[in-house]
This record gives C-alpha cells, sequence and structure tokens, in this order.
C-alpha cells in the first residue's frame, strides 16, 4: 500500500475569504484522495473536524521539516502569505503554490477565480516548478556573528528614527565603494525587484537572471545609484560607529534586527532556493502587464507585422 499523498496547506486566516477558499480546498483534496497538513492554530480557525476525518488531516506545530512529506505548500492569501509560508518551510524543498487573495499578488500563480482549475492541477499534478535565488543574511557586532536568517524579496537597512539619517559605508566583494548618508539600502534579488526595490526606484530584473541588486533610499551622495552585481558576489553594509542612533534591518518585511552603531550586514546568495510551483508558462512581460495593469495600447507585435507583410 503507497502511503497517502499529501499538501501543506498555509492560509490567511484573519480573512473570510481565504478561510472560505481553505475550506473548499481542504475538502475538495481529501474527496480526491490527498491529504492536507495544516499548522495546528489554522486547522482550529478553519474549523475542519465536521469535514475532514483524523487520517486525512494532520495538525502540526511550526518547527523544522513542517513540509517535508509533502509535494506543494499551497498558499491561500497574498504575497505577505506566501513570504510567510517561504519563512515557515525555508530548507525544505517544497514547491510553494499561491492562491492570490490579496492586491498585486507578485509571487502568487493563480487568482481567486480559478481556485477550481488550480484543484484540478494539483490532483493532476499538472504544474512546473522553478527556482527562485534568496540571500543569506548575517548581522555582526564587531567579530561576533548576532543575527543569521535569509530573504526571498530583500534585506533592507533602513533607520530607526525618522529624524536623523544613518550614516553607512556599502561594500562590495570585500572592497568599499560608497559612504551615504541616507534614509537606507536596500539588499534584494530578482524576486524582489518588482517589491520594495521596485519602490525605491531600482530595476526590475526578469526571475531567470541570477543577480543581487542594492539600492541606496534617499542617499545623499554624488554617487548613489541602484548597482545589479554578479550572484557570486558579498553585498556589505556598515553602519558607522560614529552615527547618532541605531538602525534596523528587515527581512522581507518580517524579521527584524536592531542595528547599533559599529553594526555590520553581510549579504550573499542564499544556500536555499525558494521553489514556486507555476500552472502557467507565460513569460514574465506578461505578468508586469498584467500585475502593474500596463497599457500596451497599440502594440500589434511580430505575428502581426509577418501577417500584414504577407498580405501587402
Amino acid at each position: 500500500m503507497t502511503d497517502r499523498r499529501r499538501v501543506f496547506l498555509i492560509a490567511h486566516t484573519g480573512r473570510d475569504d481565504a478561510r472560505t477558499v481553505a475550506r473548499d480546498c481542504c475538502k475538495r483534496l481529501v474527496d480526491q484522495g490527498i491529504g492536507v497538513r495544516l499548522l495546528r492554530t489554522e486547522a482550529a480557525a478553519l474549523d475542519l473536524d465536521a469535514l475532514i476525518d483524523e487520517p486525512a488531516l494532520q495538525s502540526v506545530d511550526p518547527g523544522p521539516g513542517l513540509s517535508v512529506g509533502c509535494e506543494l505548500v499551497v498558499v491561500i492569501g497574498g504575497d505577505g502569505t506566501i513570504l510567510r509560508a517561504a519563512e515557515l518551510t525555508h530548507g525544505d524543498n517544497t514547491p510553494l503554490l499561491g492562491v492570490n487573495l490579496g492586491h498585486v499578488g507578485f509571487l502568487a500563480e493563480a487568482e481567486s477565480d480559478a481556485v477550481e482549475d488550480t484543484i484540478a492541477a494539483i490532483i493532476d499534478q499538472h504544474y512546473t516548478v522553478e527556482d527562485r535565488l534568496t540571500i543569506d543574511v548575517k548581522v555582526f557586532q564587531g567579530k561576533e556573528v548576532v543575527s543569521t536568517t535569509f530573504a526571498l524579496n530583500e534585506a533592507s537597512v533602513e533607520k530607526a528614527a525618522r529624524e536623523r539619517m544613518l550614516e553607512v559605508v556599502v561594500e562590495i566583494d570585500d572592497r568599499p565603494l560608497s559612504r551615504w548618508g541616507c534614509d537606507g539600502v536596500v539588499l534584494a534579488t530578482p524576486t524582489g525587484s518588482t517589491a520594495y526595490n521596485f519602490s525605491a526606484g531600482g530595476p526590475v530584473v526578469w526571475p531567470g537572471v541570477e543577480a543581487l541588486l542594492m539600492v541606496p533610499l534617499s542617499a545623499h551622495a554624488l554617487f548613489a545609484r541602484p548597482l545589479v552585481v554578479a550572484p557570486t558576489s558579498m553585498l556589505a553594509v556598515e553602519v558607522l560607529s560614529g552615527t547618532e542612533g541605531a538602525g534596523v534591518l528587515w527581512c522581507d518585511g518580517r524579521r527584524t534586527v536592531d542595528l547599533p552603531p559599529g553594526a555590520r550586514i553581510e549579504v550573499r546568495r542564499g544556500a536555499h532556493p525558494v521553489r514556486l510551483a507555476r500552472l502557467h508558462q507565460a513569460p514574465f512581460t506578461d505578468r508586469l502587464v498584467a500585475k502593474f495593469d500596463l497599457s500596451v495600447e497599440g502594440w500589434r507585435g511580430a505575428a502581426e507585422r509577418r501577417r500584414r507583410g504577407a498580405g501587402a
């Protein structure tokens, strides 16, 4: 007898629509012989006891290996919920499949009006998987490593007090590049190029490009341009010892580390990529147009030009 197929489901249980979609998704999957694993708190919020028998439903507490043994992590919510899922399952190597109930939903693969098709694709295993580059982040105080974490989108070094600038020196590959008085510095991945990096004026980088990005925030300096460097590079930001006040490190807008004067932040390519399940093979250009509602009025394209040329 083979083991039951199983998915890990993570939902934004604070939203009525997400709870409704999550309950329906769980019921449909179980009816098709696919077990569902959930966080214990989320299983209680969804009140699944009346819908699903105990062998098909697993409730677990947060910890290492949460999604090990599952073929997918199904995430119901917005990009914030997907980032939470990436944090909870980091290093498990289980693909994430996002169902967007948020606003832009850049990381999600399916929209809320396509839940039936999404469930069918999970049942039939009709999806592909792509790896997204992450960054590993270390914070030093003197020679001591005081914090280690990772990010899928970005690590941002920011001033802690609105009335003071942050004085930093930035470094690429063990060599100093420039000193900035600034509001902060964003260190991003290609996946994060459409998140904080985008708002800060950084470039949009296609997911297939392997690179690391550094973008200053409101820097008072002659040389303060967004930088795109090799994925093998090491980026560092040092908070100058004479800086008045402190800074703060944010990773994916979820995890924070206080940065006293003298703190050093190092960013390298992550050891564990985040794997995203894809239902469609649409070009990234189409995703940009759809998510940002970009105008392409008047475009004819190569196929239309060839057709018109043949008829001339």
